[in-house]
């Protein structure tokens, strides 16, 4: 049962074609293995990986420009890696949710353009507003992580081609991903004032790729096609 199980998850992951599938299962393979090399380092008296920078420093994005030239692969690295498991949770249950319907009106080729794409825009997007509002310049070693700008690409680039399709909200009933899409940015908005404003910052950085996309997609221009 066992070898069947993990066959399944191969399968799903690596040979079903479905790019969803793929970055949850990477995200997830490397929380867990980073969750797992957590342990000796705690039990050391060493705090964790994530708590102590050792992730941030190699693989988040940081925030500083001078550090980008020796840095510049965390661009791509910090969409993988979470600071807890809500923050995977939260992101991989929204990937999986929006993959459905992004998938079932365009190809794979551009959920991939959009997932990557939407989050080295976040990045940029959290770089430029930490070397431009001043609130943030006696902020020194800042980085982030998280895949939560390519996947605020994802939902916003699905809500912007099916702006009137509903999905079920506990609580809500059903919601309009065109109202479900102006609910996070604005909580996005109010939360670039909050402790973790780079984080909303690169979200927006993701929403703005992910409308951009479909809106020139709809003009017949599909940036996806460098992929080809």
């Amino acid at each position: 049962m066992n070898n069947n199980l993990l066959k399944d998850l191969k399968y799903k992951v690596f040979q079903s074609g479905d790019p969803s599938y793929l970055y949850i299962g990477i995200c997830t393979a490397v929380f867990v293995i980073v969750g797992l090399a957590n342990v000796p380092f705690f039990l050391a008296g060493k705090g964790t990986l994530i708590s102590g920078e050792l992730i941030r420093n190699y693989f988040g994005f940081p925030a500083a420009i001078s550090e980008l030239p020796a840095r510049f692969y965390t661009i791509l690295t910090y969409q993988f890696f979470h600071d807890g498991i809500l923050h995977l949770l939260f992101n991989m249950l929204w990937l999986y949710w929006m993959g459905r319907i992004f998938l079932d009106f365009l190809k794979p080729r551009q959920f991939n353009f959009v997932y990557l794409g939407g989050g080295i825009a976040g990045a940029l997007w959290y770089a430029l507003a930490f070397n431009i509002f001043p609130v943030f310049q006696n902020i020194s070693g800042a980085t982030v992580i998280g895949s939560s700008a390519a996947v605020m690409a994802i939902v916003i680039a699905t809500a912007t081609l099916m702006p009137n399709y509903s999905i079920r909200l506990l609580l809500f009933g059903d919601v309009k991903l065109k109202f479900l899409a102006v609910a996070y940015i604005v909580i996005d908005l109010i939360g670039t004032t909050s402790a973790n404003a780079g984080g909303s910052f690169s979200h927006i950085g993701g929403a703005i790729f992910g409308f951009t996309y479909i809106k020139m997609l709809h003009n017949g221009t599909d940036w996806s096609n460098i992929f080809k």
